[in-house]
């Protein structure tokens, strides 16, 4: 009779390792396309396509994004008005992560990685080698951005003011 109690609770312990297993490749998965999709807004964004990053973003009041201009904007509103100037800038070029390392958590996952590209300012390529950190947490099942943080760049020191 032990046996046979011994070997449901081993059954159900294995049974909730899998499910929990299942559910982190799952999440992993799909923080690694919310940080590609946020990719793909950003290279919208330098074609002058704001929309896109709006998706991405969650709209709460405790976003953060401290980008490649020097500014910091906390919540939603002050975080899009920065991306409508940039995107009004139609600064061109592409810009992608790389030695992506990710972080998932129940409910909160961070990337680190190196933004690596250029934009195009007058005609100029301009070089893109930055350190960026990106913020995710899972909204209504989702996977929103809530803050983004990159090294500076000089071309970009204008959306600090």
């Amino acid at each position: 009779r032990k046996v046979v109690v011994w070997f449901f609770i081993a059954t159900f312990a294995l049974t909730v390792a899998a499910d929990a297993a299942r559910a982190a490749a799952e999440d992993d998965k799909a923080v690694k396309q919310a940080n590609d999709a946020f990719y793909s807004a950003l290279n919208a964004l330098f074609e002058g396509e704001v929309d896109a990053m709006s998706d991405v973003w969650s709209h709460a009041a405790d976003v953060t994004y401290m980008g490649p201009g020097g500014a910091l904007e906390v919540r939603w509103n002050e975080v899009l008005e920065n991306w409508q100037k940039q995107a009004a800038k139609k600064l061109g070029g592409e810009v992608n992560p790389e030695k992506m390392r990710v972080t998932v958590g129940r409910d909160l996952a961070v990337i680190s990685c190196i933004e690596i590209g250029e934009n195009i300012e007058n005609g100029k390529p301009l070089k893109v080698s930055i350190r960026a950190t990106n913020i995710f947490r899972k909204e209504r099942g989702t996977w929103k951005m809530i803050g983004h943080h990159t090294d500076l760049l000089p071309h970009l020191q204008e959306y600090a003011e």
